[in-house]
């Protein structure tokens, strides 16, 4: 599955309403100027297959909010697992999509990746048991006999960190829902989005614990890209934020086209499903913090909050910064 698979319009100068209106919804992107001839080429990465959680960069894509904002932009997906951090890194793509925690790891090992904005201000990172087993918190997952499977994710970790060994037998999490279809005292890892809608549709009793609510909480589906490139080229790293903020504003408001479009892309999810995901993930993307300070906006003390857990946790040696991480709709673009 993803990895921890992260949601700053970053870069964006407080200019009138644009990024700092605390109507964030009245937010359009300017008119593009010039042909299809004067737009910038650019590579976003996904780091999954085409479901609803990336469903605002596609409806950036279909509204022309990228066209508005004089890019050209190749969208495309790596698949599951993929480098992005690397690939971002390493000058193969210029815009990509991770979690937080991946940006730390990344920047802890020498990569150059900073976030410009993030979709979930809420990981949908979470477990999915069974209701039936009758647990009231993840803690029960994990003090209760049964299986977990489970990817070895810093999120994971953290939870071992908290809880302790397990009772359950944790064994590798290999994808699909299959496995808790046939096993009543069977858990796994999920999206919240995804995996408990798809087994609810196959009449499944699922019930989801928010790895968030027990004190993990990077920000998912975060666009990164290089510090190379915000250095050199600062007003395109803003373009891009203020195109994904306008998708996302679209999406959140009509779902339709994006999933649409996303469903021929990946047919092994149906438009129910699609459209249950789209409406299940927006209190993950608008919360209170957007309402004031725009869609993807991050803060400071999220950041490093998330640096010193994963310090804890002996993931990396050193903290990173939270304003190496990361640039905000209120801070110019060209900050050091």
């Amino acid at each position: 599955m993803r990895l921890s698979t992260l949601l700053a319009c970053a870069l964006i100068a407080c200019a009138g309403s644009i990024g700092c209106d605390k109507d964030a919804k009245n937010f359009q992107a300017p008119a593009a100027s010039g042909s299809s001839s004067d737009r910038t080429a650019v590579r976003l990465t996904l780091d999954w297959k085409p479901e609803p959680e990336f469903g605002g960069f596609y409806a950036a894509q279909l509204s022309g909010a990228f066209a508005r904002n004089n890019l050209e932009v190749d969208l495309k997906t790596a698949g599951e697992g993929a480098p992005t951090t690397t690939l971002v890194a390493s000058g193969q793509t210029d815009f990509a999509t991770t979690a937080a925690d991946q940006v730390i790891l990344a920047r802890s090992a020498g990569a150059d990746v900073v976030a410009i904005f993030a979709v979930y201000q809420t990981s949908p990172q979470g477990i999915m048991t069974h209701k039936a087993r009758g647990f009231t918190s993840i803690e029960g997952v994990f003090t209760h006999p049964g299986t977990l499977a489970a990817e070895d994710a810093n999120w994971l970790k953290y939870l071992l960190h908290k809880f302790g060994p397990p009772k359950a037998q944790l064994i590798g999490y290999s994808g699909g829902i299959a496995v808790f279809l046939a096993k009543p005292d069977y858990s796994q890892q999920c999206f919240i989005t995804s995996e408990p809608l798809l087994a609810k549709a196959q009449g499944s009793d699922p019930r989801t614990f928010l790895i968030a609510d027990a004190g993990y909480n990077p920000y998912t589906t975060v666009v990164i890209t290089s510090g190379k490139l915000l250095r050199e080229r600062p007003q395109l790293a803003t373009a891009m934020a203020q195109a994904c903020r306008a998708g996302w504003r679209q999406y959140l408001d009509d779902p339709a086209t994006a999933n649409a479009k996303m469903a021929a892309l990946n047919p092994q999810m149906d438009p129910e499903t699609f459209a249950a995901a789209a409406d299940a993930q927006k209190p993950l993307i608008e919360t209170v913090e957007t309402i004031k300070s725009g869609l993807g906006s991050m803060t400071a003390e999220r950041w490093n909050v998330l640096s010193q857990q994963l310090l804890e946790l002996k993931v990396i040696e050193k903290g990173a910064p939270a304003e190496e991480c990361f640039r905000n709709p209120q801070e110019p673009a060209t900050r050091p």
